[in-house]
C-alpha cells in the first residue's frame, strides 16, 4: 500500500514541479503547447498498450472492456461539462485561471484527469507487483503542462509561490491516494470487473486528451506539437518494448 502511495506521489510530483516552474520562469504559449503534445504522444501510447490491450487480454469475450470504455469516456465528458459549466474552462488551458472563481472549478478538472491515471498506477502494482515505467512516464508528463498553465493563471492573479506550490501538492496527495486505491480496493475484484475499470480510465483519458490537451497542444504549439506527439509515443512505446523484452 505505501508503494502504490509513493508511486502514485511520483507520478504526480510533476504538479509540484511544473508549479515551480511556472513561479519562477516565464514559458512561452508554443512552449506549453509543445510539452502538451509530447504528453498527449505518451499517453496514447499508455491508453493503447498498457490499458486497452491489458484489459482485453484479462477480460476477453466478456464485452466489460466495451463497457468500460465508454462508461469512462462519457463520465469524464459529462464531468467535464459540468466543471465547464461551473465557470471553468479546459482544464489545460493556457490562458485558464484569470480570476479568483475559476480557482475551484480548474482544481477540479485537473483531479477529473489525474484519478483514473493514479487508479491504474495502483492497479498495476495489484496486478503484478511492478509499476509500468511508460505509464508512469506517461503521467508525469502529461501533468507538467496542465500545471504549468494554471501556474501562470494563479500568479496573474496575484497568488504567492508558496500557495502555489501548496495547491498542486495538495492535488498530488489526492491522486496518490487514488493509487492507494487502485491497489488496495480491487484485491478481491474479478478478472472482468479489472478489465472494466482499466478500460475505464483509458476511455477517460482518451476524452480528456480529444477534447482538450490535444487541441490545445495544436493551437499553442502549431504544427511543432505534432511533431512532439509523435516522438512522445515514439517513447513510450519504446518504453514498453525495452520492459517486455
Amino acid at each position: 500500500m505505501l508503494n502504490a502511495f509513493l508511486w502514485g506521489l511520483l507520478a504526480t510530483s510533476s504538479l509540484v514541479i511544473g508549479g515551480l516552474i511556472s513561479s519562477n520562469f516565464n514559458l512561452s504559449k508554443n512552449a506549453i503547447g509543445i510539452i502538451m503534445g509530447f504528453g498527449a504522444g505518451t499517453l496514447i501510447s499508455a491508453i493503447s498498450y498498457e490499458l486497452i490491450f491489458d484489459a482485453l487480454k484479462i477480460g476477453k469475450g466478456t464485452g466489460f472492456p466495451a463497457y468500460g470504455f465508454f462508461v469512462g469516456a462519457f463520465t469524464f465528458y459529462f464531468s467535464d461539462k459540468l466543471i465547464s459549466k461551473m465557470g471553468a474552462r479546459k482544464s489545460s488551458s493556457v490562458d485558464a485561471s484569470q480570476n479568483s472563481q475559476l480557482i475551484i472549478p480548474m482544481v477540479l478538472a485537473i483531479i477529473l484527469d489525474g484519478i483514473p491515471e493514479s487508479i491504474v498506477i495502483g492497479l498495476g502494482l495489484f496486478e503484478g507487483g511492478t509499476i509500468s515505467l511508460a505509464m508512469l512516464a506517461a503521467v508525469f508528463i502529461s501533468n507538467l503542462p496542465e500545471a504549468i498553465a494554471g501556474s501562470s493563471g494563479m500568479k496573474s492573479d496575484g497568488w504567492s509561490k508558496h500557495k502555489i506550490t501548496l495547491l498542486w501538492l495538495f492535488i498530488a496527495l489526492i491522486c496518490s491516494f487514488a493509487s492507494v486505491a487502485g491497489f488496495s480496493l480491487f484485491a478481491t475484484t474479478s478478472e472482468k470487473w479489472l478489465s472494466f475499470i482499466q478500460a475505464f480510465a483509458g476511455g477517460a483519458i482518451l476524452m480528456m486528451l480529444a477534447n482538450s490537451m490535444i487541441p490545445e497542444a495544436y493551437e499553442h504549439g502549431g504544427k511543432n506539437a505534432g511533431v512532439a506527439t509523435v516522438l512522445g509515443f515514439f517513447l513510450s512505446v519504446s518504453t514498453i518494448i525495452l520492459e517486455n523484452s
